[in-house]
């Protein structure tokens, strides 16, 4: 009897373990497929100026507690350089933003070859494009025109930034959006503002950045402060949240815009183009990932959340 209890424990043993060893399986077999999230980082320098180069193997992925696979990281210089610049201009602005287009002239056309330049305005939530992507950086320039003030009326900005990604042909290329407004949406000018949320979904969605130059917007709503302040807010978090860079100074439009934009084109001189692989979810999802690096002085800055496709 003490013999056959033994054996039939240990095969009773044998038949548990292999059950508990054959539903771990799949689970590890889930665990191990994985998808590649690519985005765009630009490397900043925590002090100073002189910006280091940082290389694949300085940097490190986590999202939480978990270091995820880079495998790739491209510097996007050389033939790696292609950049589409759309220039978005807020119509609703005042009209003494002109005084500033030639220093947005000089910008363009200092622009690298590999960069094409598309020039619109926003009215009545959707983009009027007064200049299609172009290498010609001076036909680009000579499209910038006068904002039409408190005649444009009133429209969400943020509408206009969904609407012009919305409408972007996929590439290859960086998609990168200059946005010259005040941040002010009148038709949602709280603290909540469902807009701006969809613009920055839909930018995480494509890995378009956008960067802003506060301008100030004509008529009544130019002029309150609370609004200045909330515009102000909206506007960083958008840059912010989609990887861009959001300038200021004080409440008005910048005396001059050829700091902010030598600051632009630094950022946009050194980019990289970031590959990693992530644990997708049966739906798609939206990520946060944190950058590490030991590299002195350097900074890595990506947008706040990426896009990671369903598994397969």
């Amino acid at each position: 009897m003490k013999f056959r209890h033994i054996v039939l424990t240990t095969i009773l043993g044998l038949l548990i373990g292999f059950s508990w060893g054959t539903s771990s399986w799949p689970a590890q077999e889930s665990a191990s497929e994985t998808v590649p999230v690519t985005t765009v980082v630009s490397v900043e320098a925590r002090h100073g100026k002189d910006i280091p180069a940082v290389n694949r193997e300085d940097v490190r992925v986590f999202e939480g507690h978990n270091r995820l696979k880079v495998t790739d990281w491209i510097p996007l210089q050389g033939d790696q350089a292609s950049l589409e610049l759309f220039v978005l201009i807020d119509d609703a602005s005042n009209t003494n933003l002109a005084s500033q287009f030639e220093d947005m002239r000089h910008f363009m056309d200092a622009q690298p070859p590999a960069t094409v330049i598309a020039v619109g305005y926003i009215e009545n939530g959707t983009v009027r494009v007064v200049q299609n992507f172009t290498k010609d950086h001076s036909a680009a320039g000579k499209a910038l025109r006068f904002p039409l003030g408190f005649g444009a009326g009133v429209s969400s900005p943020y509408l206009s930034v969904t609407d012009a990604i919305k409408r972007w042909p996929e590439s290859p290329s960086r998609h990168e959006i200059l946005l010259l407004s005040s941040g002010v949406d009148p038709l949602q000018p709280g603290t909540v503002d469902t807009y701006l949320d969809e613009a920055i979904s839909q930018a995480q969605r494509t890995g378009t950045q956008v960067s802003a130059i506060c301008a100030s917007a004509s008529g009544h709503f130019g002029h309150i402060l609370w609004r200045i302040n909330q515009a102000q807010s909206n506007l960083s978090r958008l840059a912010d949240e989609t990887g861009g860079e959001a300038y200021f100074q004080g409440f008005d439009t910048p005396i001059a815009f050829a700091p902010f934009l030598d600051m632009l084109a630094m950022r946009l001189n050194h980019q990289y183009k970031l590959t990693f692989l992530a644990n997708p979810a049966k739906k798609p999802t939206y990520r946060h990932v944190r950058l590490e690096t030991e590299v002195p002085n350097a900074e890595l800055v990506i947008a706040d959340k990426v896009y990671v496709p369903a598994a397969k």
